[in-house]
């Protein structure tokens, strides 16, 4: 029997537009969310995700900013920019785009964004919160992996959740949200014994190493959740998960696909951070 295909550009599309008639809602009290992107160099691939952003922004209602910065931007001047947008009451959300210059260091430049506008979730104090519980705006990737397992029908409460990948970006913070959800979480990475075995016990199982088609068969456990995090370009151009999809198709229960899995659910939660802390700042 075939998996369930979890079909993240529709559940994406679906909370955009949730987003969308909530923003007009808000626009008729005064407020409106607003999003700034500072993009730093000319990297070919961070002008597009900037560039995505911006377009989304505009369809949900959104104020937004877009501070293209030269390749030869110091960190200081960085700094700047980040201090003024801290203090622009028409932005609720701060992106830097990642990768930065080499000669910049990023963890001083997200450390430098206020908390309260921290949309990425990667600074030490969203970081913390996230870990004791307390409110915060979370990892999109994270967050938008939560919603789709939600949105699938599937309650993680009392299940066996694996992650395999422990990075700062998806594998820790998504263990740490499914822990939230009730769920018995185990953490594999690549210094892990038997990790096939492990694997084959989850009901829930997240991808997220960077390797093609890494995961196959004999690590799902029949009717198991699968959530594969990973877009790798192939020598043919084509663009493949962490887990081999075609083989996994007939085991697992349902499956994301890549692309349109979690992908497009990174914008979507980027957006439903923007929002929230707009509505924070407003008081709703």
């Amino acid at each position: 029997m075939s998996a369930k295909v979890i079909e993240g550009k529709r559940i994406a599309q679906e909370i955009r537009e949730e987003i969308r008639q909530e923003t007009e809602r808000l626009k008729e009290r005064g407020i409106v969310p607003g999003l700034a992107v500072v993009l730093v160099g000319g990297d070919p691939a961070s002008a597009v995700y900037v560039g995505n952003k911006e377009k989304t922004c505009k369809e949900m209602g959104f104020h937004s900013e877009v501070h293209r910065l030269p390749e030869e931007t110091t960190q200081e001047q960085l700094l700047a920019v980040v201090a003024d947008l801290n203090r622009n009451d028409a932005v609720h959300g701060i992106l830097v785009q990642l990768p930065l210059p080499k000669h910049i260091a990023e963890k001083a430049v997200i450390d430098a964004i206020a908390v309260e506008k921290d949309v990425d979730g990667f600074s030490p104090q969203s970081t913390g919160n996230l870990v004791i519980g307390d409110e915060s705006l979370l990892p999109c990737t994270p967050a938008g992996i939560i919603e789709l397992i939600r949105r699938a029908g599937v309650d993680p409460a009392g299940k066996h959740a694996v992650v395999i990948g422990r990075s700062n970006i998806v594998g820790k913070p998504v263990a740490m949200l499914l822990l939230r959800e009730n769920a018995t979480v185990t953490i594999c990475h690549s210094r892990t014994e038997n990790m096939e075995a492990i694997a084959s016990q989850a009901d829930i199982l997240v991808v997220a190493i960077g390797k093609p088609k890494a995961i196959g068969r004999r690590y799902v456990k029949p009717g198991a959740i699968v959530i594969d995090v990973g877009v790798n370009r192939l020598e043919s151009g084509k663009l493949a998960g962490d887990v081999d999809y075609d083989e996994c198709l007939d085991v697992a229960g349902a499956i994301t696909p890549v692309p349109g899995g979690v992908g497009p659910m990174t914008i979507a939660m980027l957006m439903q951070n923007t929002l929230k802390a707009a509505k924070r700042k407003a008081g709703v």
